[in-house]
């Protein structure tokens, strides 16, 4: 359990990092993907996406197998 919230947690990272770039592909702006506005900073919090993607790599990494 503690590995899942581990690699979530590290994907939620990475993909925050590269949300410029993957924005222009739609990742994102996906249903429970959250954007907030506090103290005049933007905060994003791509859950949606970051799950979508995370399993993405899990089918690939089961068909390289």
């Amino acid at each position: 359990m503690i590995r899942w919230v581990l690699t979530i947690f590290i994907a939620l990272i990475v993909f925050s990092a590269a949300l410029p770039w993957l924005e222009k592909l739609g990742i994102g702006r996906l249903p429970g993907d959250f954007r907030f506005t506090l103290f005049g900073r933007k905060f994003m919090l791509p859950f949606a996406s970051t799950i979508l993607m995370s399993l993405l790599v899990v089918l690939v990494a089961r068909l390289l197998r």
